[in-house]
């Protein structure tokens, strides 16, 4: 029974689909990625109200990022420039840490610290926090709602990313197929059109990235794509190098190409072809890993724990995934395009596959250790879910390549005689076909013009025949009928297609294999997305590591200062109104010391009969926790052992009392650690 093969239009149009589908049930409603570096603290923190201004604002980030001028905003409760715009490295061993120094003399009030910057592993990063002088009040800043790295700029330069790693995989495993797997193919033209389209791909989107990368990690907006000098400070960094070092490796791929296509295809001495097979297989695998390396060295595997072991594990990988995936996108053409495609080739291009499946087992087993660390990551974060699906389709993509080598053990040709009987059919009906159709063509005329078919029987009209001979000596050419050659290309197309569907039909094993490797290649369509989406999402690792960090500072005002604040109050009558300073030192879970200042509108001490203080974390069900502090002197209250038994957003109830009849009480909710 011959099995008959799928046409490629409706199969893969099915797979796509089916791709697609897979593809919105894994991205469809996710956040947008974050980068590898997170900020882990500041001084002072997110909410903390002080009793003066700081001399400088600090950040501290979980791996090494490039600041610039602009990186650290601080405004006023106006909106404007707080700062002096001079960025400070205060950074110490594997402390990263940098500030900014603040203005003299700045009045009470909210203040909002803005942030963005481009983390090592090429991403950009952007937050925003707020913190006090005094008291809170009323602020008029209005930060930007788009996420750093998105918009239409960010959706460009995602769609580079993905072209620039397929056309990367195509590029190199199509290479390393016809080379090392089928070289014959290299006279193949829909494998030559496919390498060199991957080559274009590549460039271009190298290209586009590079245009992109200015708007990318700062304004956000498109026509700042062509800014000369954005260009230029991109250029400077190091995923530009990057892939500027790609563009040239690109130019050595490109001669690469030629070669292969060019001057091999034409050699015929065996021992010219051989030494040329050895030159430009030293040659590309030298293009092919410095193409691969600048990934290795702007991205994931630059920054985080062992980078020098990381960045030749992470070329292996890729290098890996291009001979595997790229290899069976060739070798998916050359089943559809060339069908002559020889079983020998399929074999090795199998052990080829074999090999790469177990070089990305180990890699990849690093890898997911060193970016992800412990099992709650691996289901907790965003990474090591997306790690989880990426280990799925990979076990998937395994049990397809197990079909398709059972196929390729299978695959045969067909006996000679068989062969011979498929060419004489061939023949038969192509014979069969045109003779049909000139028989038709021979009635159509005759319909036409019946006298067309008496005048060679009668013969007799001697002027006629003069005429013809008059007509032929004078070397006048037929008139071509139209519809008639028409109707013979619609012939001859339909005996091609009928040719080319038996060579297809004739073997079952060929139709199988190319069935399995064309859902093959659909899945490795999807498998290439997430391991791209990979690329842009914080490692696991660092998530935990930033959640700790915060955490184990906890959401205190300022670490190693205690907790300031200022509240105004007004009890009603005679000198009623003033301001409390209120002081909780070291502001952390445990023992705290309190200080209560109380003082007119002046700043004078104001001595008032009775303060008291409660303590309430309702989110905890916590409290009221009274405090009776001692008066010291005038217009000065307070009280030792303090205790704040856990962390998180404590309400401050302070009750003052500036008469026997007058009183009020006013409160604060701060984030104590």
């Amino acid at each position: 029974m011959t099995t008959t093969a799928p046409r490629l239009g409706t199969a893969l149009a099915r797979l796509l689909i089916l791709a697609a589908a897979l593809l919105g049930t894994l991205l469809a409603g996710a956040a947008p990625a974050s980068a590898h570096a997170a900020l882990t603290g500041s001084d002072p923190k997110d909410g903390a109200v002080v009793a003066t201004a700081p001399k400088e604002v600090n950040l501290t980030f979980s791996e090494q990022v490039a600041m610039s001028a602009d990186s650290i905003r601080v405004l006023d409760p106006a909106g404007r420039r707080a700062d002096t715009g001079e960025i400070r490295d205060l950074c110490s061993g594997s402390v990263v840490r940098y500030g900014v120094e603040l203005r003299a003399g700045l009045p009470d009030g909210t203040y909002t610290v803005a942030w963005q910057t481009v983390s090592a592993d090429s991403h950009p990063i952007a937050g925003a926090f707020t913190f006090s002088i005094g008291a809170p009040s009323a602020t008029s800043v209005a930060l930007p709602d788009r996420e750093p790295g998105g918009g239409l700029v960010g959706a460009l330069y995602g769609i580079a990313r993905y072209l620039s790693y397929a056309g990367f995989a195509v590029l190199v495993g199509g290479g390393a197929f016809v080379l090392v797997c089928w070289p014959r193919g290299a006279g193949v033209r829909p494998v030559q059109q496919t390498v060199v389209r991957a080559w274009l791909v590549l460039t271009g989107a190298t290209l586009a990235m590079l245009l992109l990368r200015n708007p990318y990690t700062g304004s956000g907006e498109l026509s700042d794509a062509f800014d000369l000098a954005g260009l230029k400070s991109v250029l400077e960094t190091k995923t530009g190098a990057a892939l500027t070092s790609r563009l040239l490796l690109l130019g050595a791929a490109a001669l690469f190409v030629a070669v292969l296509f060019g001057s091999y295809t034409r050699r015929t001495d065996p021992k010219e072809k051989k030494d040329l097979v050895f030159g430009l297989g030293i040659g590309g695998t030298v293009v092919a890993t410095g193409i691969a390396g600048t990934w290795a060295l702007a991205e994931h595997a630059s920054t985080g724990i062992q980078p020098g072991v990381a960045m030749p594990v992470d070329i292996l990988h890729l290098l890996a995934v291009a001979a595997w995936l790229g290899g069976l996108t060739v070798l998916l053409v050359a089943l559809h395009r060339a069908p002559s495609v020889e079983r020998a080739a399929v074999e090795r291009f199998s052990k080829v596959a074999f090999t790469s499946v177990a070089v990305l087992a180990a890699t990849g087993l690093y890898q997911s250790w060193r970016q992800v660390g412990s099992w709650s990551a691996l289901t907790g974060t965003r990474y090591g879910q997306l790690l989880l699906v990426k280990i799925g389709l990979m076990g998937v993509l395994v049990g397809i390549a197990w079909i398709s080598r059972r196929w390729t053990q299978r695959l045969a040709d067909l006996p000679s005689a068989e062969k011979a009987k498929n060419t004489e059919n061939a023949e038969h009906a192509e014979t069969k076909t045109t003779t049909e159709g000139a028989e038709e063509a021979k009635g159509a005329r005759e319909a036409e013009d019946p006298e067309d078919g008496e005048g060679p029987e009668n013969g007799e009209d001697g002027e006629d025949g003069e005429g013809s001979e008059a007509e032929e000596g004078s070397g006048a050419a037929p008139a071509v009928d139209p519809e008639r050659a028409a109707q013979l290309a619609r012939q001859r197309a339909a005996v091609a297609t009928a040719r080319r569907k038996r060579e297809r039909d004739a073997d079952p094993e060929r139709s199988g294999l190319r069935r399995s490797v064309l859902t093959e290649a659909a899945v490795a369509v999807v498998l290439l997305v997430v391991t791209t989406v990979l690329t842009a999402t914080e490692p696991g690792r660092t998530e935990e590591e930033a959640g700790r960090s915060t955490s184990a500072s906890g959401p205190a005002a300022v670490p190693d200062r205690p907790v300031d604040v200022r509240l105004p109050f007004d009890t009603g009558g005679v000198d009623g109104k003033g301001v409390v300073r209120l002081s909780l030192d070291p502001g952390r879970t445990g023992a705290n010391g309190l200080h209560i200042y109380v003082e007119r509108p002046d700043g004078k001490p104001l001595d008032v009969p009775e303060v008291k203080v409660a303590l309430t974390l309702e989110a905890k069900d916590v409290g009221p926790l009274p405090v009776a502090p001692d008066r010291i002197q005038a217009g000065h209250w307070s009280a030792s052992g303090v205790q704040i038994p856990m962390p998180g957003e404590w309400r401050i109830q302070v009750t003052v009392r500036t008469s026997d009849i007058d009183q009020t009480t006013i409160d604060k909710n701060v984030k104590i650690g």
